[in-house]
């Protein structure tokens, strides 16, 4: 008997599953959740990192990162082959289900799109209550410092959270599991997670230098992709000058898209402006950037899912 999937289909497919589960149910439990993990074993440096000097704090931020790296990517790497394992004999359509069914399962934590929408509404929300309870809901996204903020600079903050985040927490993760399975997209979280915890300037200046350069590197593309999937091919050239206001590598893509798309200019305070031609935001343009992130996100999702087929079409010719 043929079986239902075949190599081709599982990863796409898992792809699709792991995006309807986040849909259907969110995150899992703190317990069972592997970004958590990965926040808790970063977490245990962040008294003693800090404190060591320049060359001491990099040679260990670098070591740290590379042993958190490591076993997340074994680990990932582990149960990707026990599920292989599980697969055998291959010509079993169940086996194909199951396999199927826990791969899209265990991507799922590596991204998170309902919570992020879910956190970013609920600012916009709370700005409905009054101008401090929508400060006090923003300051749990952002590091910014939010007591001094007016109404449009709150809605700016929250919909540049979700224009970064729409790149950092969805689509990166599925752009590495399609070029490497489940323990790519382990290895980026891991990394972008290490990058939220310690990429900061000041104390964690040379001890989070290589969290910061390396999430970098492995944003470079995705956050490209999400910008331009975001935007229309006739605003591609202004979203190629808008990329470059911002003083992250990789920041600047999703946000100008973000920007260019609502009309409305976003911004930190000294430090960047992006379409600073347009509107400041208002009630109601937090829920249109949702709507522009979830069509940008289903144009990324079908790509993606079509650059895991012709991968695997590839590697088994």
């Amino acid at each position: 008997m043929e079986p239902l999937l075949d190599p081709l289909w599982l990863f796409p497919a898992a792809m699709a599953l792991a995006l309807l589960v986040d849909r259907l149910f969110g995150e899992p439990p703190a317990w069972a959740h592997p970004v958590v993990a990965m926040g808790r074993y970063l977490g245990a440096f962040k008294h003693w990192l800090p404190s060591l000097g320049a060359a001491a704090g990099f040679a260990w931020g670098g070591l740290l990162w590379l042993l958190g790296a490591c076993v997340s990517v074994l680990l990932a790497a582990g149960a990707e082959q026990l599920l292989w394992q599980g697969l055998r004999p291959w010509q079993s359509p169940l086996r194909w289900g199951m396999a199927l069914v826990f791969m899209g399962l265990l991507l799922k934590p590596l991204l998170a799109w309902r919570m992020l929408r879910e956190e970013v509404m609920a600012v916009e929300h709370a700005l409905q209550t009054s101008l401090e309870a929508g400060r006090e809901r923003l300051s749990r996204l952002v590091s910014r410092d939010t007591r001094t903020l007016n109404a449009a600079q709150v809605r700016e903050a929250g919909i540049e959270t979700l224009a970064e985040n729409l790149n950092d927490s969805v689509v990166a993760p599925l752009f590495w599991f399609a070029l490497a399975g489940l323990p790519g997209a382990a290895l980026y979280r891991f990394a972008n997670t290490a990058d939220a915890m310690w990429g900061y300037h000041g104390p964690w200046e040379w001890s989070g230098k290589c969290a910061a350069r390396l999430d970098d590197l492995l944003s470079w593309i995705p956050a490209r992709l999400t910008g331009l999937l975001m935007s229309p091919p006739s605003r591609w050239p202004a979203l190629w000058r808008q990329s470059g206001l911002t003083p992250s590598p990789n920041g600047g893509w999703p946000m100008g898209a973000m920007a260019l798309r609502l009309d409305r200019r976003l911004g930190k305070p000294g430090v960047y402006l992006l379409h600073a031609e347009g509107d400041e935001p208002v009630a109601g343009d937090i829920a249109r950037a949702v709507a522009v992130a979830r069509q940008g996100l289903g144009l990324c999702a079908l790509l993606l899912m079509g650059l895991a087929l012709a991968l695997r079409g590839g590697l088994a010719w």
